[in-house]
């Protein structure tokens, strides 16, 4: 027998994602304004200058375009127009790979490093607040107590 439209599993299932999709856009955009009154960031800005912080020079220490897009969830095209973006306002810079010509690296430069040092309080702060603020709101709390716990040390 088929699944139909008020089958109770499906329905909870579909009201889970939309308290997850709901959850989602209330951090975001919770985030998205307070990156960018404070320092003119957006929060795929923010997440691509913390990513890209993150490489180091051992094995597998810098990424791939494609990596960088699947990590700021983007197309790669899209990740392109990103980087060049912030390559253009100095925060990251392109260079070939020394043991590969066709392959690309990105760093974050000094500038870069200075403005996501100065913008991450900023974004855990409001991180905070959003996560609060769902919290107390009967069908995202549990969502929001579940990122909380994702990483925390045991």
């Amino acid at each position: 027998m088929a699944a139909t439209a008020t089958d109770p599993a499906l329905t909870a299932l579909s009201q889970g994602w939309c308290a997850l999709s709901l959850l989602h856009a209330r951090i975001e955009t919770h985030l998205e304004k307070a990156l960018q009154h404070g320092h003119g960031l957006s929060v795929r800005e923010y997440s691509l200058l913390d990513i890209l912080s993150r490489q180091h020079d051992g094995p597998g220490g810098h990424l791939q375009m494609k990596q960088v897009a699947d990590a700021v969830v983007l197309s790669q095209s899209a990740t392109t127009r990103l980087v060049t973006r912030q390559e253009d306002r100095g925060l990251l810079t392109r260079y070939l790979c020394v043991t590969d010509r066709r392959g690309i690296y990105t760093d974050v430069t000094e500038a870069g490093r200075a403005l996501l040092d100065e913008a991450r309080p900023t974004n855990d702060r409001a991180l905070r607040e959003a996560l609060d603020e769902a919290a107390a709101h009967p069908e995202l709390g549990p969502l929001a107590r579940a990122v909380e716990e994702l990483n925390r040390p045991s």
